[in-house]
């Protein structure tokens, strides 16, 4: 199947816009697969401990994750202008460039989580019948970095072009792989943690080698040994983009992990509730992060092309999509959460229960703010195709600020259900930064009259 570019430079932005986002957020629920297929394995087969001890581990994966994103989406950023510009020879060196910022950042990641999870879990206070199955599964994944950085960043080259389909094949792929592996390694060789980690980093090496066989077909992509130099002022603007990107996400990180301290003192079966909700934060905002991944190739490529009109057209319609979608998942999980959650969690009748009833609460309150996670994506996206990656690192220094003043002090005064309000608190302190900085930017780089 032939690798479909698209230039968003032209036509209908609310119709480019879904187009592009529809196929990432299949994708995505593919991906979101690795997760839940995790997770119900882990708690209906292993039980209410092991989905503790994996959701204690969730945020220090995350932050690594996120770190990688950062990086491979600020490259993106560049190489979706240069794209939109017709520039060939520049996008080829900005591939080059980049695949080696990625191999020199992946090393690094590597040898910093594994030196850092032992310590970070202690000072988190994680309850000692869960740690050694939250450090087992953080080392398998801290040692898969490379994997997850060669996969992201595939990814962000074809989506730069305008391809959303060739990953989702990919995901469609790879969480097929997750799910028998999974089944495999967790209950019929009975690995525990460690295998749900190692059946997740296989599936992404699967569809990390998808997207680069079909790269390889591309013409305008075909790189030669001078293109992985690193150039000077290239490089500079390619950190200058990656780099807040990369700090922003680790900071929302540090934040959650504060959370996650918070939350680690309320017991096993707290902590199982947390995480069963967790899970389904990646299923809640599926839509958000596509239309996220839309709207910096849809801004890149016009700002590449000097269609600044364009771009002011493609936010208004991507925040009416976006809002629309939100609304629709909010209705969605509010009416259906108890049986969605009822997918991960196992033990007594009482634990049942107890650990449902946490869940589930903390899921209505996210659902309804739902809408405000949605335009925070947009926003940020927004901002950092206009090649401004300072402003949204900004926004999630104030998501860190908000997030954990909430789950340091709320909690104290309301109890522990104050916990739950943590992160909608932080989307909306994110949301006045992004939307002003939109305000701020595109008047610099847009003008007043595009």
């Amino acid at each position: 199947m032939a690798v479909r570019i698209q230039s968003m430079t032209e036509g209908k932005p609310s119709r480019l816009i879904f187009s592009f986002a529809l196929p990432l957020m299949v994708g995505n629920v593919f991906q979101q697969l690795y997760t839940v297929v995790d997770t119900m394995v882990v708690g209906k087969y292993l039980g209410v401990s092991a989905l503790a001890a994996l959701g204690a581990a969730d945020w220090l994966n995350w932050m690594m994750l996120g770190i990688i994103q950062g990086f491979t989406q600020g490259f993106g950023i560049l190489m979706a202008r240069e794209f939109g510009a017709g520039e060939h020879d520049r996008l080829r060196d900005v591939i080059g460039e980049s695949a080696v910022l990625s191999a020199l950042f992946a090393l690094l990641l590597v040898g910093a989580g594994q030196g850092a999870a032992l310590p970070v879990l202690t000072l988190l206070r994680t309850p000692a019948d869960i740690l050694p199955g939250t450090l087992l599964y953080l080392r398998i994944m801290f040692l898969g970095i490379p994997i997850v950085m060669a996969y992201n960043l595939l990814a962000c080259i074809l989506r730069s072009l305008g391809d959303g389909k060739t990953p989702l094949q990919a995901m469609v792929v790879a969480s097929l792989t997750n799910i028998v592996l999974d089944i495999l390694f967790v209950m019929v060789f009975q690995w525990g943690i460690g295998g749900a980690a190692a059946a997740t980093l296989i599936a992404q090496l699967v569809s990390g080698l998808f997207c680069l066989y079909h790269i390889g077909k591309l013409e305008i992509l075909r790189l030669k040994r001078a293109n992985f130099r690193l150039q000077g002022q290239r490089t500079l603007q390619l950190l200058g983009l990656g780099f807040p990107m990369a700090f922003q996400n680790c900071i929302i990180g540090v934040g959650g992990m504060i959370v996650q301290f918070v939350v680690n003192t309320y017991g096993v079966l707290f902590i199982a509730g947390f995480t069963a909700t967790n899970k389904l934060y990646g299923v809640l905002e599926i839509a958000a992060t596509s239309y996220g991944y839309a709207m910096i190739t849809y801004v890149g490529q016009n700002l590449g092309a000097k269609q600044y009109r364009r771009i002011r057209q493609g936010v208004r319609s991507a925040l009416v999509i976006a809002l629309g979608t939100s609304v629709v998942i909010a209705a969605v999980m509010l009416l259906l959460g108890r049986v969605i959650l009822s997918w991960f969690i196992s033990g007594t009748p009482e634990e049942v229960a107890q650990t449902m009833d946490i869940a589930y609460f903390y899921l209505a309150v996210m659902s309804t703010a739902l809408p405000v996670l949605y335009v925070l994506h947009v926003m940020r996206s927004v901002v950092q195709g206009m090649g401004n990656t300072a402003l949204p690192m900004a926004s999630g220094v104030v998501e860190f600020v908000m997030r954990t003043a909430t789950a340091l002090r709320l909690p104290g005064a309301v109890g522990e259900i104050g916990l739950f309000f943590a992160e909608p608190a932080a989307w909306l302190g994110a949301d006045v930064v992004l939307v002003l900085s939109y305000f701020f930017v595109s008047r610099r780089v847009l003008g007043r009259d595009a």
